[in-house]
């Protein structure tokens, strides 16, 4: 007989997107996994059963301090992975929606020293104490949101020694609130002014000051680079993540966001883990990620948040046989923390079915980030992370707009903590 400290039953549908492939492509992607009149124990952290209620009846006894709730024939799904964040930074830029809707485009406030670098001159100034109080409260609202596995990039310092302390934060915001967190090293975010017009100095400086203490100390995962005209060249990007590579960390790209910048064909040619955006990317280039097994990871909030001509090619990536992830890209520019909310506008606007889009968000945005092993899928033995939405199948996640979880997991205590802090 199994025990356990938690059984939730009265699941009417359970998407454990435990079988078939990882990452999942075409026809795979739109593989659930479902159980219907189903249930999920808990022991310790971990699942320890996930089937249907009536065989958990019979198998499963709830230990005599333990938990026992009834989801009341809603969904559950597996805590949401985000897969693509700028989660650490100071301030905000509100300010900028007026540019915005006059016509300023992304690059054009960042060349007039706002945009990114507003946020990098707040981001300096701000003590390590502010950055974590204001990340905190960001990720502990994403968590609410269902999200329970996230990256978090650096790439508001843009010095050697300021991405540095971004990166040694990560480990602290983990423990206050409880979510696993994904540190990714973006030093390469923009060009500072403080080497303005030598990119390829700060490229140098990247790689000689920062990748050997980043690599020395596991600061990172992951080396992403911004591969846009004005940010990083395509030789700019690839010097640093060869390095990267050397050093031990794996590999991103920010690719094709505001043209097709050669980004999303490197991302192939280097086999990266992801690449990310890719708005502007070529059937072409799809195909090439298709053969290099590149995940797409997309963000179909932030074309809206930059007034971009163009929506996240979902559709076009899946039927290429990409691997597509999506997230939040949650930044002071596009100022979303709700994966459900992604998967609305990963169907609405991306053209994924809802299959595909919480599949994205689930089983391939773990695999776009490195965990695949504990994060994406309900099973025996893997850490108890789900959420449960109170509606009857999980198409209606993404088919509600406004949608919340109605409760929270991570490694089977609910989420957010009481306090927060104190996860």
């Amino acid at each position: 007989m199994t025990r356990a400290d938690l059984i939730v039953t009265g699941i009417g549908d359970l998407a454990t997107m435990a079988k078939g492939p990882v990452p999942r492509v075409g026809a795979a992607m739109r593989e659930l996994g479902r159980i219907s009149r189903a249930a999920v124990a808990v022991d310790q952290g971990r699942f320890v059963f996930v089937g249907s209620e009536a065989r958990c009846r019979r198998e499963v006894r709830l230990r005599s301090e333990g938990t026992r709730w009834n989801a009341g024939g809603g969904s559950v799904v597996p805590g949401f992975v985000d897969p693509h964040t700028h989660a650490l930074f100071a301030g905000d830029r509100a300010a900028e929606l007026d540019l915005k809707i006059a016509g300023a485009s992304y690059t054009e406030i960042a060349r007039r020293g706002g945009g990114l670098f507003q946020t990098v001159r707040a981001t300096r100034a701000a003590g390590g104490p502010q950055l974590l109080r204001a990340a905190e409260a960001r990720l502990v609202r994403m968590g609410a949101q269902g999200t329970t596995t996230c990256e978090v990039k650096s790439g508001y310092a843009l010095t050697p020694a300021g991405e540095i302390r971004l990166l040694t934060l990560v480990p602290g915001l983990a423990r206050r609130t409880g979510l696993r967190l994904v540190p990714t090293f973006l030093g390469a975010h923009a060009v500072p002014p403080e080497f303005a017009d030598r990119p390829d100095k700060y490229v140098t400086a990247l790689i000689q000051q920062a990748l050997p203490t980043i690599a020395r100390r596991r600061l990172a995962v992951f080396c992403d680079a911004f591969c846009e005209p004005g940010f990083f060249s395509v030789a700019e990007t690839e010097r640093l993540l060869r390095a990267a590579r050397t050093a031990g960390l794996e590999l991103k790209v920010h690719a094709d966001e505001f043209v097709r910048s050669g980004g999303a064909a490197l991302a192939a040619r280097l086999r990266c883990r992801s690449a990310d955006h890719l708005l502007e990317s070529s059937p072409d280039d799809y195909a090439a990620l298709a053969d290099a097994g590149v995940t797409a990871v997309l963000l179909p909030l932030t074309p809206l948040a930059s007034f971009a001509r163009r929506a996240s090619p979902g559709r076009a990536l899946v039927d290429a046989g990409v691997p597509v992830a999506v997230g939040t890209d949650l930044s002071p520019n596009s100022w979303v923390e709700s994966m459900p909310l992604v998967l609305a506008h990963s169907v609405y606007s991306a053209r994924l079915t809802p299959a595909e889009a919480l599949t994205a968000a689930t089983v391939n945005s773990a695999h776009a980030i490195g965990v695949s092993a504990d994060a994406g899928q309900i099973a025996v033995g893997r850490p108890a992370d789900f959420a449960v939405f109170d509606v009857p199948s999980v198409e209606r996640i993404p088919y509600q707009w406004d949608l919340a979880p109605a409760r929270v997991y991570r490694r089977g205590i609910r989420f957010p903590p009481a306090e927060p802090g104190m996860a």
